[in-house]
């Protein structure tokens, strides 16, 4: 690399954590401040800060990858996530859950199923879902990490003990920027990374738009149409996934049947059920539930909510479309060439298109911004999961009087243990499609059912809701082992054939295991308290079958009234769900010249905008808090 770019580079990592250390004086009052902020941070920081979080090095390069392999439709392979929960959050569910007051996700399961042992054990299963997902994603990230800056940086960081590799140059840059990014995370909280994934995001913004334009500028539409075909351009799908590639590029059109989202009709469907279903039952407690918690009052709730959406897609999809044309000008013949290429291969796009093909300067500023979007992603989760840990588990049930410095002093050694936990998991990750699937379908699998019902049934109670987790996470946890174990599986066994489905097809068989978990631990044991459904109905007013509830507090109050939001909530987040598409396709669709469907994008984005803000915005405007 040029030393412009390592200066560009060294530049941002000390702003990054001296702001981060500078700013961290904030976070000594208490664990209110250290967690959330203090809830003192305007809404519009806090929603940069969540897209910021979302903007990761880990989940680019896999994006990268689907969609120059799979074309514009990839954009849907996002749904595994399913990205759409966020239309959900800034429909309807930031307000339910800021109305709660609270320091956690677990601590807010409290107010819908009590302080009995079926609400302590609730409690306790989601703080434990919420630590175990939290150690997911960091070896989510230590995998994306590693692999994107040694393709970059020319230094062998290799460690040798005689002839044996200690550590390879990958995982020695992957724990030198996790090291860096978890002292100033660690020393400030909230105000620290909201502070850094503000500056972080101005980077990613600015990396973004010159990779667009310089793709744009420098490569012509005769070159990318040499390449790609009306189908990869086509976002409309059949049940079948159609050939995209021509017989010049046969290789691709061997990986994607290789895949196992041929059926793609099915695999669609199958996101959409989970999509539903995960959506409404909100966001798992990490770092986007903190941000809803952190902020000032309901209506900002909404706000952030809203202004993460916007501010997320156009902005990355300008970087990943840029540097998807650059591969496909130039690294397309090459990859072809590889008969065995996998997708694991496309996950270094990234890296090899940064490293061969960006000029001087821009190379720096592309890799700063990369990094920010490491750095705010990851601190976003090691600021959220040790939250679980001292104010759910250790300040709750081991030591419930200590003062603010011990308190703070042991969330910082958890994150450091959280952080360790997650890099271990990291080492013996085979990829980062395989974390991500395991993440997307698997674990998120095994939170769906009981969140779900935890807002729309009355009857569902803490019992309930802790063995519908277990279940879940029970055979979420089989799944990941079996798939970490199939290269040692006798081919054509029930578990080898087990082991090759992709994860997303095994969603229903979690789900509905978990679904049995809820209803037996429901049905088996008493109804929870009706005071605190009251107390929960009456704060939270989630619509659903709450009708025993409603009743007698309309015996009470005459003018006390249900929500009867569904509907428009729905027809909402359907409209929020096209608007966000819109936002995917309009920098795709742009980069690569397709200018009239550009035009409908941009068309549909604003006609959503416009929508939205009659029926959401101004709603959002009269509540009161």
């Amino acid at each position: 690399m040029d030393i412009i770019d390592v200066s560009i580079i060294v530049a941002y990592i000390l702003l990054s954590v001296g702001i981060g250390i500078w700013i961290s004086r904030k976070a000594s009052k208490g664990l209110d401040d250290y967690f959330l902020g203090g809830k003192t941070i305007k809404w519009y920081f806090l929603g940069l800060s969540n897209g910021s979080g979302m903007f990761d090095v880990s989940g680019t390069s896999w994006m990268i990858g689907v969609l120059f392999l799979y074309g514009v439709k990839s954009f849907m392979f996002m749904w595994l996530w399913p990205i759409w929960n966020q239309i959900f959050v800034m429909m309807f569910l930031a307000v339910w859950i800021r109305r709660s007051k609270v320091m956690t996700g677990s601590e807010w399961i409290l107010t819908r199923f009590g302080s009995d042992r079926a609400g302590k054990a609730s409690h306790i299963i989601v703080a434990i879902f919420a630590i175990i997902s939290t150690i997911g994603f960091i070896a989510y990230f230590f995998e994306g990490i590693g692999k994107f800056i040694t393709i970059i940086l020319p230094w062998d960081l290799t460690l040798h003990y005689g002839d044996l590799i200690v550590l390879t140059s990958e995982r020695s840059y992957a724990l030198i920027i996790i090291f860096l990014t978890t002292i100033y995370t660690v020393k400030g909280g909230m105000f620290s990374v909201v502070a850094t994934e503000v500056v972080q995001y101005l980077i990613m913004i600015i990396a973004g738009v010159l990779i667009a334009g310089y793709a744009f500028f420098n490569y012509t539409e005769i070159q990318i149409n040499s390449v790609i075909t009306e189908e990869w351009k086509n976002v409309f799908f059949g049940w079948q996934f159609e050939t995209q590639w021509t017989d010049k590029f046969q290789t691709f059109n061997n990986l994607i049947d290789s895949e196992g989202y041929k059926m793609f009709g099915a695999f669609i469907g199958m996101t959409l059920f989970k999509g539903f279903f995960a959506s409404v039952a909100g966001p798992t407690p990490s770092y986007d539930l903190q941000r809803v918690l952190s902020t000032k009052s309901v209506k900002e709730a909404a706000y952030m909510s809203g202004f993460t959406n916007l501010i997320l897609f156009i902005p990355r999809y300008l970087l990943i479309t840029g540097i998807v044309v650059i591969a496909l000008v130039n690294l397309a013949p090459e990859l072809n060439a590889n008969t065995g290429l996998t997708g694991a291969d496309l996950e270094l796009l990234m890296p090899k298109v940064v490293n061969l093909y960006i000029p001087v300067g821009i190379k720096g500023i592309l890799l700063a911004g990369l990094l920010a979007a490491f750095m705010s992603g990851f601190s976003a989760f090691v600021n959220a999961g040790p939250a679980y840990i001292v104010n759910d588990i250790y300040k709750k049930y081991f030591k419930p009087v200590a003062s603010n410095a011990h308190y703070i002093k042991v969330s910082q050694i958890s994150s450091f243990l959280v952080v360790g936990l997650g890099v271990f998991m990291g080492f013996f990750a085979d990829s980062i499609n395989s974390l991500t699937l395991w993440i997307t379908s698997a674990l998120y699998g095994g939170y769906v059912a009981a969140n779900f019902l935890k807002w729309i049934w009355w009857r569902f109670n803490g019992w309930g809701y802790f063995w519908g987790m277990f279940a879940g996470l029970v055979v979420a946890s089989l799944q990941f082992a079996l798939g970490q174990a199939k290269g040692s599986l006798t081919e054509g066994s029930f578990l080898y054939d087990l082991a090759k489905v992709q994860a997303i097809y095994l969603f229903p068989l979690i789900f509905g295991f978990s679904i049995l978990g809820c209803l037996l631990g429901t049905f088996l044991s008493k109804p929870t308290d009706m005071e605190v459904l009251r107390s929960f109905y009456t704060n939270v007013r989630p619509w659903g079958w709450w009708n025993p509830v409603y009743k007698t507090l309309k015996l009470e109050d005459q003018s006390f009234e249900k929500n009867k939001d569904f509907w428009t909530d729905m027809l909402n987040c359907a409209i929020g769900i096209v608007w966000q598409s819109s936002m995917i396709l309009l920098p795709i669709f742009f980069i690569i010249r397709d200018y009239p469907k550009a035009i409908i994008a941009l068309i549909v984005f604003l006609t959503t905008t416009t929508i939205l803000k009659f029926t959401w915005l101004d709603k959002v405007r009269r509540i009161e808090d």
